[in-house]
């Protein structure tokens, strides 16, 4: 069914999860993947800039970032790679410079020939959905590709809070 999959990645324990799931999907069927990091960008995409002109920050700074953001994609990058190697799994790693990650995703999975989307997404609602976005969404209206989500658990359940443990049984 699908041979090739982009596997987007953040470092968060739920990016993680849907690495590891992404192996076993890519595992069972065959596909290969490409693990793909959007490094993040000081630069305000110009849709962004509110208050006019966007705010210039000192080149070294913006250096400095530049060069810890790609140490840690690579570091993100290694991890997804160790996994699938371990399963047997082939793949490839890239990352991606652009202002909108979404955007970053699509291009990725283009240019990288992919025919499915394997991405996760935090379930975030209301307030926390509106003021922080979904860069899941974005792309899921943006791309013409399949799109699968991954979820946490209790996200997908409607449950945004974790459910209360229950007592220990008493030893014997």
């Amino acid at each position: 069914m699908f041979r090739h999959l982009l596997v987007p990645t953040d470092g968060s324990d739920l990016s993680d999860g849907t690495i590891r799931r992404a192996v076993s999907y890519a595992r069972e069927t065959g596909a290969t993947i490409t693990f793909f990091h959007a490094l993040a960008n000081l630069a305000m995409p110009p849709q962004a800039s509110i208050y006019g002109d966007p705010v210039l920050l000192d080149p070294a700074v913006v250096e400095r970032f530049s060069q810890a953001e790609r140490a840690y994609a690579a570091s993100l990058l290694d991890r997804a790679r160790a996994m699938a190697e371990e399963a047997g799994v082939r793949c490839d790693t890239a990352v991606g410079d652009h202002p909108v990650v979404y955007e970053a995703i699509i291009k990725a999975a283009s240019r990288h020939g992919c025919d499915l989307i394997f991405m996760a997404s935090h379930g975030r609602r209301g307030l926390a959905g509106l003021l922080l976005g979904s860069e899941t969404q974005q792309v899921l209206t943006h791309t013409d590709l399949p799109v699968l989500v991954f979820r946490r658990p209790e996200a997908a359940a409607g449950n945004d809070h974790e459910a209360p443990s229950t007592p220990a049984a008493p030893a014997c």
